[in-house]
C-alpha cells in the first residue's frame, strides 16, 4: 500500500486552516466579551489577526496585537499568563477533541504594511514603478 506524502513547502491544510480560524473567532469573542478572570487583559481591546495551527493541530501560534498599538508587550504577557483559562474557554466553545497549547506572538502585520506604504510613496521607486513616457516608446 502506497503511503501519502506531503512537501513541507505545501502549505497549511484545509484542516489546519479550518482549525485555525474557528480558534481565531473563538479567542477573539471570549476576549471581547471579557470572558477571562483577569482584569487587566478584559480592560485591553486585543485584535487576534491570526492562528496558525500545526499539523497535527497540537499546538497553535496565535498573533495578536493590541488595538491602536499601544502596550503591544504587556498584550502577549498577559495572554500568556492566561493560557490555561484561554484553552478551557475555547476547548468548551468548540469541544475539539484535543484542545491546542497556544503561543502568543505580537502581529507585526500592520507594521509591515506601513512600511511596504512608506517604501512605495519615495520619489526613486515611485519614478521606477510609472510607466515610461510617451516619446520613447515605438510607434
Amino acid at each position: 500500500m502506497a503511503k501519502k506524502s506531503f512537501s513541507s513547502g505545501s502549505g497549511p491544510s484545509q484542516r489546519q486552516l479550518r482549525v485555525g480560524e474557528l480558534i481565531r473567532r473563538a479567542l477573539s469573542e471570549i476576549l471581547q466579551r471579557g470572558d477571562v478572570h483577569d482584569p487587566d487583559l478584559n480592560r485591553m481591546s486585543i485584535t487576534v489577526g491570526e492562528v496558525r495551527v500545526t499539523p497535527d493541530l497540537r499546538v497553535a501560534t496565535v498573533y495578536a496585537l493590541p488595538l491602536g498599538g499601544s502596550s503591544k508587550g504587556d498584550v502577549v504577557a498577559l495572554l500568556a499568563k492566561n493560557k490555561g483559562e484561554l484553552r478551557h474557554l475555547i476547548n468548551k466553545k468548540l469541544a475539539l477533541k484535543h484542545s491546542p497549547d497556544m503561543r502568543f506572538r505580537l502581529d507585526e502585520t500592520f507594521d509591515r504594511i506601513d512600511e511596504t506604504r512608506r517604501l512605495l510613496s519615495q520619489e526613486s521607486v515611485r519614478r521606477d514603478l510609472e510607466p515610461a513616457e510617451d516619446g520613447d516608446e515605438e510607434e
